[in-house]
């Protein structure tokens, strides 16, 4: 064999790109999937628009009340392992007309619980180890009472008060001067919509009218799903081991804002909470991170996450979809504000995260009863009864 280094300068010298083509290469895919993903909402939005007014009635039936469209928000998250093609697909709905602010709130803070359930999920890896796991179930499960609690304590307000559609509906006129007005024509609109209008002409050609409602919805849904994952998965490429190499940086210091701000510029660039919160198990569970220190940049994961709704509402056609948007934001900004500048208020969750933690090491089958309890069978409850 020869000499590793000798080869490895060899093929160095022989690679026909420079090594910077790598991330011009990822950036432009990124971008080129952003597009894509703002088209699956045109998409999405105009086939739900084709189905008609009857239809929608039909659909929204069971989630008429609150209470029902928080548990079709934790279900629905659940089931495509992705607040943010939740939040997009609801981004759609209000775009279209044919969900209200109001309505669409109670699912946003519902997505916002199911998105928890991925790194619930990745703690369990390390179930056979006591002491890992432990502090693996109790960093994942830390997420899920600071959304829980968040909900508990907001959702009331919101449907007494309408407190939180009432704020994001104020930014949103608030920001309207220094935007664009959502009902007319802009460059940006007119290239998303291009390819949607040209799907449209094309059913049409083909006779295909009856089916245009199915067809847009199912070419929307297909584009936001493929769309986020292949951005996704770009930017974690080039983001990969520097998203540890941050956390640990700033973490190292005990800097709690800053550990939020890396949570959120994280989930931004990788278009994903659940990847930067799924990062934080293990490091807890190796005794890296406490949960204390890990807990901020959960925070921060929250609010970067609803940069995907905000991104969707530019395709939406009312101002309605950046009003709910908005509604995601305010949501995970109130919740912060409440539960993290105050210590006493701030050890709510990881207490109960470590008493959850506790008993979930005693007894294996509180794993199996907290999981499915919480992300299908109360939301599935829900919904029956509603």
């Amino acid at each position: 064999m020869g000499d590793p280094k000798r080869e490895s300068s060899w093929l160095h010298r022989t690679r026909p790109f420079p090594p910077w083509t790598d991330t011009v290469v990822r950036l432009s895919l990124t971008l080129l999937f952003l597009y894509l993903f703002l088209v699956g909402v045109k998409a999405l939005e105009k086939g739900i628009s084709a189905f008609g007014a009857d239809f929608v009635d039909q659909v929204f039936s069971s989630v008429a009340t609150p209470l029902a469209g928080l548990a079709a928000g934790v279900l629905a998250t659940v089931l495509v392992q992705s607040s943010s093609v939740t939040t997009a697909t609801i981004v759609a709905l209000v775009g279209s007309g044919v969900l209200s602010v109001e309505a669409a709130v109670p699912m946003v803070m519902g997505a916002n619980i199911g998105t928890t359930v991925t790194n619930t999920l990745a703690s369990l890896g390390h179930v056979r180890q006591n002491a890992y796991f432990k502090r693996a179930f109790a960093a994942a499960t830390m997420h899920d009472y600071f959304n829980i609690l968040t909900v508990a304590l907001l959702l009331p307000l919101e449907v007494a008060f309408g407190l939180i559609s009432k704020i994001a509906a104020s930014l949103a006129q608030a920001f309207g001067s220094d935007l664009p007005d959502v009902s007319s024509s802009s460059p940006i609109k007119d290239a998303i919509g291009a390819p949607v209008s040209l799907l449209q002409d094309l059913i049409e050609a083909l006779g295909w009218t009856a089916a245009e409602g199915p067809i847009l919805l199912i070419v929307g849904i297909s584009l936001i799903f493929t769309a986020l994952w292949m951005v996704t998965r770009q930017m974690k490429a080039l983001m990969s081991g520097r998203i540890e190499n941050a956390i640990n940086n700033v973490l190292s210091k005990g800097a709690g804002v800053a550990a939020m701000a890396v949570g959120l510029l994280m989930t931004v660039a990788v278009q994903s909470s659940s990847i930067t919160t799924s990062i934080l198990v293990p490091l807890v569970a190796a005794g890296v991170l406490t949960i204390r220190n890990a807990f901020p940049v959960t925070l921060g994961a929250n609010l970067g996450t609803t940069v995907t709704a905000l991104l969707a509402s530019v395709a939406a056609a009312t101002s309605d979809a950046l009003t709910i948007a908005l509604a995601h934001v305010t949501f995970n900004v109130l919740g912060i504000l409440i539960f993290y500048p105050v210590r006493r208020v701030r050890e709510i969750p990881l207490y109960l995260a470590d008493r959850t933690a506790e008993a979930a090491v005693k007894r294996k089958s509180v794993v199996a009863i907290y999981v499915i309890g919480l992300f299908i069978v109360t939301p599935i409850a829900i919904l029956v009864l509603s």
